[in-house]
């Protein structure tokens, strides 16, 4: 629990811990005798049974159970987003184990994560070396995820989105059939001109620009894995066909893009792209845990403490991000204008975790003494009332 507050302060180096051994607020918030040391932190996390990983993940789901997971609506219907990616993080120039070359060009390691709703809360994460390709193990991970859906009681079907490194045929396996799925295909090595004649001979075109020419529609002759044994699942494309650039200089050879989909969506083709272009948006939570938690440069040189570590970072993850929910409904007592529907990390860990306060004993009592100006002191209480 020490770690996961740290965390939750933006603190991830285990000599933090120093500055709150003598403590009284930190150790009696928590409910402990003693805060353990940066020696004792680090043989904690390097030696906890695995028992303790599944109980923090039942914790962070018994935390996600009690908030309004929101919603996206398209087409008349309503859906709550499951984006899962994988994100490479940085450790280079370190010794770790299991760091390794990612696809980004650098040392480290390139954990799965899984957010859920519009907010973006974390569902799940599995830290993974940074070498493995991010299909490698997604079965397992996908039946975990919806496992923890299934506790969560949703009032909206689920809408899993994934990208093209999940294209494989095995997912289909374990995807639910009480939920809708999105997958980006891999086109490997199709044919995008064979893709052009299809879409003008199949499509419809969108409007656009002159020299420039879009495509959509959709076919349902196609299959996972072209395997003919499994059940066709219908497939949206669009294709882009470029004659000139944007400075109208036409092209000697025309450019062809083409992005095609699985989902069984029963929406129309530019409302399924649209969706699966919002799932862009995964990419802000993973900042937000690399950069404002500054979760990125893992602190052990063990995997398994890492692994731990990571789980800590979850939940605390999580915890911040409710904070910001109640935040963003209680507009009316922020002292500043909030324009978006979601408050990032940084800016609640600044305004409310490290808000300014005084631990004062009087006549047997203790209480936090805050400024007689503080600004931000209506919303922590209300907040505060409210968790």
């Amino acid at each position: 629990m020490s770690e996961c507050i740290l965390l939750a302060q933006g603190r991830e180096r285990y000599t933090d811990i120093n500055q709150f051994r003598e403590n009284e607020v930190f150790s009696k918030s928590l409910g402990l005798n003693s805060v353990p040391s940066e020696e004792r932190l680090r043989q904690r996390l390097e030696t906890m049974p695995s028992k303790h990983k599944s109980l923090l993940k039942q914790a962070n789901t018994k935390l996600l159970k009690k908030q309004s997971v929101g919603q996206i609506s398209k087409g008349g219907m309503d859906f709550i987003p499951l984006d899962m990616d994988v994100s490479p993080m940085d450790n280079s120039g370190s010794q770790k184990e299991h760091v390794c070359w990612t696809y980004k060009n650098h040392d480290g390691f390139s954990p799965m994560f899984a957010y859920i709703g519009t907010q973006g809360f974390m569902l799940n994460q599995e830290l993974r070396p940074g070498s493995q390709h991010a299909q490698k193990g997604m079965p397992q991970f996908l039946d975990e995820s919806f496992t923890m859906v299934k506790e969560l009681n949703l009032n909206h079907p689920v809408l899993l989105r994934l990208d093209s490194a999940h294209d494989a045929e095995i997912n289909f396996d374990h995807l639910p059939e009480d939920h809708y799925f999105l997958i980006k295909r891999n086109l490997r090595k199709e044919d995008k001109v064979q893709w052009l004649a299809n879409a003008r001979r199949l499509g419809r075109q969108l409007k656009s620009r002159d020299g420039k020419n879009i495509l959509v529609g959709e076919v349902h002759h196609k299959s996972p894995g072209n395997n003919e044994k499994r059940s066709a699942i219908p497939l949206i494309f669009k294709v882009t066909e470029r004659l000139e650039d944007q400075d109208g200089n036409k092209l000697l050879i025309p450019e062809i893009e083409v992005e095609t989909y699985w989902t069984n969506l029963p929406l129309e083709a530019e409302d399924v792209i649209d969706l699966y272009h919002d799932h862009g948006t995964s990419e802000q939570y993973h900042s937000e845990l690399k950069t404002d938690m500054n979760v990125e440069r893992l602190p052990s040189g063990k995997f398994v403490a890492n692994q731990f570590f990571l789980h800590c970072a979850m939940l605390a993850f999580n915890i911040l991000r409710v904070i910001g929910t109640h935040l963003i409904k209680n507009k009316p007592l922020v002292p500043v204008k909030i324009k978006g529907q979601r408050r990032r990390l940084r800016c609640v860990i600044r305004d409310l975790i490290l808000i300014a306060c005084k631990h004062v004993k009087h006549s047997g009592d203790e209480f936090l003494k805050f400024g007689r100006h503080c600004p931000w002191f209506k919303l922590y209480q209300k907040i505060s009332f409210s968790l």
